[in-house]
Order: structure tokens, then sequence, then C-alpha cells
């Protein structure tokens, strides 16, 4: 007799997809134009390296003459590289780079961290991170700061980032193309109702590929590390290689005035404190960061991975890149208006942060506390008194600021370089043969009145950027703060109607 057992099989079914969310409307022109902007922002940095350098001038000459511009000579005017596009990459720049990035990634996990949560999220819960930004910055700092006592201005840090700086870009432009392909391909693996609190973004989920490429389709997208921990892929990208980043570069270009003329000029001086000064206040003010828009709302996609590891580093720092071949002195009186500009900027933007920070945060903080606001059907506050009830993004106004001062010490900008020839009793470097065939060496002759004026695009470009950059963020904050808050937003509105600049915008 055969006695047959039935088995009873559990079976988990997994999880399906999450179903992306609806897009109302595109940004930035939608496909076409973040097409245009993806491949037209990295040729605008490329621009700005080459056509104002070291090797014939800023602008270059070719660019103030256009009617008699001829191709060969404008390769000459902006050094372009002997190997054509294959220059503007190296296999070093692109080692140092991902060491860079490397050793970011393992400080941030291994080093000791505070551990927070940042903002709910629109499914509920919040995420957990560590902040120990600044405590990196300090050993990077620390360790250029070691060297360059050791060998000055000469110190090897110094000297490649000077001689590097295309190749270098170009690591960085990579690393962000690849971030953001990463992004992309793995937010289709976000499931309904995952624990680890996974979240597609509204706005970048319209189905277009390269649209969704470049605004990001995941909130929050994070890596795991064996044995190390996870990397929040956005926070880590806003606030640690691109932000120390540009610190370096600055530095980097002061080393190199001071190898070229001897000296260190007030203005790049003033120029590089102001810009380490916002550098070190945004890393020890790391936890701010995790209220921000950015973090918030936006997805991780090419927007924010260039924006934060190519064009902030390598466009922020222009000014300084600028003063390192042509020294501008600006006395004591132009100096600290200057340095009273961005005192009151910093004021307004950091103190309107805070505020707005704590009040998010601590509810019960005393100095927030009898702050008026408007309660949302969405179970949020909105500030209506205080820094926030002068204008719905004051912050902004301290950053616009903030920007001019860093400009500002560069003045009427525009330099050309003219080769003259000396004669070998005057230098024994670059041996050169002279139209009577005695040797002699070559020299680059600073030429400030030919091209004053001319660069003022390249030197004051962080303000035009900028003004540009607050602008659109505001409007396209507001808009997303409308379908977010509906009817409340518009109450919200009548009482702060003020954009930035109160009683003007």
């Amino acid at each position: 007799m055969t006695t047959e057992k039935r088995r009873t099989v559990s079976v988990v079914a997994t999880p399906p997809p999450t179903p992306p969310p609806l897009l109302e409307e595109y940004e930035f022109g939608g496909p076409v134009g973040v097409t245009l902007l993806t491949v037209g922002l990295p040729l605008l940095c490329y621009f700005a390296l080459f056509a104002c350098n070291d090797v014939s001038g800023c602008p270059v000459p070719s660019l103030l003459h256009p009617t008699r511009l001829r191709w060969g000579q404008l390769k000459r005017d902006v050094g372009w590289p002997k190997d054509g596009l294959a220059g503007l990459t190296s296999v070093s720049a692109m080692a140092w780079t991902l060491g860079y990035y490397g050793l970011s990634v393992l400080m941030q996990l291994v080093l000791p961290a505070e551990e927070v949560e940042g903002a709910e999220l629109q499914t509920g819960g919040k995420l957990k991170y560590r902040l120990n930004a600044m405590t990196s910055a300090i050993i990077v700092l620390t360790a250029a700061l070691v060297g360059t006592i050791t060998e000055g201005a000469n110190y090897g840090l110094w000297t490649y980032i000077w001689a590097n700086q295309v190749q270098l870009m170009t690591a960085n432009l990579m690393i962000a193309v690849g971030l953001a392909t990463w992004a992309y391909v793995h937010s289709f693996s976000i499931r309904a109702g995952n624990a680890q609190r996974r979240e597609l973004v509204a706005g970048a989920c319209s189905g277009n590929m390269v649209y969704d490429w470049w605004m990001g389709r995941e909130r929050n997208p994070r890596l795991t590390i064996p044995f190390l921990g996870t990397v929040d892929v956005k926070m880590f990208a806003e606030v640690r290689p691109g932000l120390l980043g540009w610190l370096l570069l600055d530095l980097a270009f002061v080393a190199h005035q001071y190898r070229a003329y001897g000296f260190v000029s007030d203005s790049i001086l003033l120029v590089a404190g102001l810009q380490a000064f916002y550098v070190l206040d945004s890393l020890w003010m790391e936890r701010a960061a995790l209220t921000t828009n950015d973090i918030t709302l936006d997805g991780f996609g090419f927007m924010l991975a260039f924006g934060d590891l190519v064009w902030l580093p390598f466009t922020y720092s222009l000014q300084a890149r600028y003063l390192a071949v042509h020294p501008v002195q600006l006395g004591p009186a132009r100096a600290l208006a200057i340095l009273g500009l961005q005192a009151l900027g910093y004021y307004i933007f950091r103190a309107a942060n805070n505020q707005k920070h704590r009040f998010r945060t601590q509810p019960r903080d005393p100095r927030t506390a009898h702050l008026a606001s408007i309660r949302t059907a969405a179970g949020t506050r909105l500030l209506v008194s205080g820094w926030w009830g002068r204008a719905r993004h004051i912050n902004y106004l301290g950053d616009w600021l903030m920007a001019w001062a860093t400009c500002l010490p560069t003045g009427l900008a525009g330099y050309l370089l003219t080769p003259v020839v000396l004669s070998s009793s005057t230098s024994s470097s670059s041996p050169l043969s002279t139209p009577d065939g005695s040797p002699a060496a070559a020299a680059l002759v600073l030429d400030r009145s030919h091209a004053r004026g001319w660069a003022i695009p390249f030197t004051y470009f962080y303000i035009l950027f900028f003004t540009v950059l607050l602008v659109h963020r505001q409007r396209r904050d507001d808009r997303k703060c409308r379908r977010k808050y509906g009817a409340d937003w518009d109450r919200y509105v009548q009482r702060v109607p003020w954009r930035i600049v109160p009683g003007v915008y």
C-alpha cells in the first residue's frame, strides 16, 4: 500500500516595482533642453579653462579679434594639447582623482561621526546619515599643510593640480557621468514598500531616458560597500569631494602665484580666504544640508552629479585662477569694503538657514518657537515671520552678496601675455636663437592695457551664473511647493510676497 504525502510549499512573491509617480510638467526645456545642457555645460567649463590661461592671456588674443580668427593660431593661443582630444585626459589624473574619492569614502565610513536622521520622507520615516565631513577635511588639509611646510610652493600636490587642471576636470566629469548612470539604472530596482525607504521622484519619471538621467529618478540612492557600510551618494557628492576640491584648487592657485612672482597678493588671499571660509562653514554645518531642497526634494542624476563634482570646483575657482597669473593689489580700503560685503551676505545666509533648520528639527527651541507660521494640509508648517517672513528665499540674497565679494577683487579683469626675448646675460632658461644667432631666453610679460575689462565674463562668471541659478531655483522651488501644498501655498505667498530681495523681487 502506497501512502502519498502532500507537501505544502510557501511561495513568497517578490514585491512589484514601485510605480513611477506621474510627471506633471517638464523642467529645463524637457528632453531637448537637458540634452543641450548635458553637452553645453561641460563644453563651457572647458572653454573657461582654455580661453583664460597662462599661455597667451585672458581672454586669449584670438578672441579679441574675431574677424581675424584662425584655427591654427587659436589652438596655439589656448594651449590646445598636442595629441588633441586625447590630451584632455590622462591615466594619472584619473588614478589620483579616484584615489581622492576613495579616501573621501573611507574617511566618511571609518572616522568617528555624528549619526543623525534626515528630514521626514514622503513615504514616511527618516534616513540616517554619518556626518564627519569637517574631520575628513581637516585630515586632508593638515597633510597638505605639512607638505607645504616641507616643500613650500613647489609641493607636489600644488604643482600637479596646476599642470593638470584640464585632465583633473575630465576625470571628475567621467565620474559624474558614471554616478548618474549608476543611479539611473539602480533606480529601477526600487520595490513597493521596501525596507530601505527608497523613493522615486515625481519630476524625474517621465519615461524619457535622457531627461530622467539628467533629473535623477531616485531621491536618495545609496551604495553599500562590503565590510565598511553604506554611503548616501547624493549627500556624499553634495558636501565632500567637490567642496573640498574647490578649496584645494584655490590653494594650488595661491601657490602658483608665489612660484611665478615671489609674493602673494592681497586679492588672491582675500578670494581664497573668503571661499575657504564658505567651504569650511558648509562642512562644519553639514547637518544643515539635510534640510535643503537638493537633499529633500531633488533626485540624484547628472544635474546634481555634474554640479557638485565638476561645475562647482572648476568654475567657482575661476577668480583665484585668474589672480594666480594676474596679481591685483587692492589696498586696505578696498579689501575692508569687500570684507564688509562678505560679512553682510554671510550673516543673512547663515542666520536664515539656521532659523529654518531649528524650526524644522527643534520646533520647541525658544529661538524659533515664537515665530508665526501657517499649518498646511500636509502636516508641515511654513514660516511667515522672522527671516522667512521677509522673503521666501531670503537665504539666496546672502548667497548672492557673498558671490559679489569673491568676484570684485579681480577688478576690471583682462591681460595679455606677450612673449619677449631676453639676452643670455639676463636669463639662462629656455635657450632660443635670436636674430643675430646669439643664445637667448623666452619670457612672458603681462600686458594689462589692451585686454582690460575683456575678461570680466570669466572672473565675474560666478556672479552671472549665480544670479541666473538663484532666480531659476526660486521659481522651480515655488512650482514644487505649489504642487505640494496647493491652496496653503497661495495663502503663504499672500503673507510673504517677496521672492528673494525684500521690496525689490
